[in-house]
């Protein structure tokens, strides 16, 4: 029988709510190949650039899978959060049945933010987990920290 699993993750950034939401969100498939090129590879938008309905992500040998097609299900850019679903790659078929991913990058009392990131999957049955939480999370945490470490050495980038 298959199950459902979750995990949520927390990142701090010294970075505000919006600078990283626009960074790491709205324009990642054009920042984090430049940014992460150990992680991402060119990352092919279907539409007309900026973020669209069907994004697709190229990794490198670093990630455990070549390539990702989410569909945005939902964004919020006023509120800094999206949430998408994992349609191609990334497991699906292989270890995952379904799997959703939630962004939302709130502000803190000091300007920076908290990127708070909650992935839900259904496991085929018969597959189990381990490492591969602890990769996401990580991966999640290198990305954001690159678009933070960006945002800082440019302070007018996305204002």
């Amino acid at each position: 029988m298959a199950s459902t699993n979750s995990w949520i993750h927390e990142i701090e950034s010294s970075v505000s709510a919006s600078r990283l939401f626009c960074a790491g969100v709205m324009d990642w498939h054009t920042l984090f190949p430049k940014l992460v090129p150990q992680i991402v590879s060119a990352l092919p938008v279907e539409g007309e650039g900026g973020i669209s309905s069907v994004m697709q992500f190229n990794f490198t040998s670093a990630m455990p899978f070549n390539l990702m097609k989410e569909r945005l299900d939902f964004i919020d850019v006023d509120n800094c959060q999206c949430k998408s679903i994992l349609i191609e790659g990334g497991g699906i078929g292989t270890a995952i049945e379904t799997a959703t991913s939630q962004i939302k990058v709130e502000p803190t009392a000091n300007g920076g933010s908290i990127v708070n990131v909650e992935s839900t999957y259904k496991l085929l049955p018969g597959v189990e987990v381990n490492d591969e939480i602890s990769e996401a999370k990580d991966s999640v945490t290198d990305i954001f920290k690159a678009a933070e470490a960006y945002l800082i050495a440019n302070p007018d980038a996305y204002n």
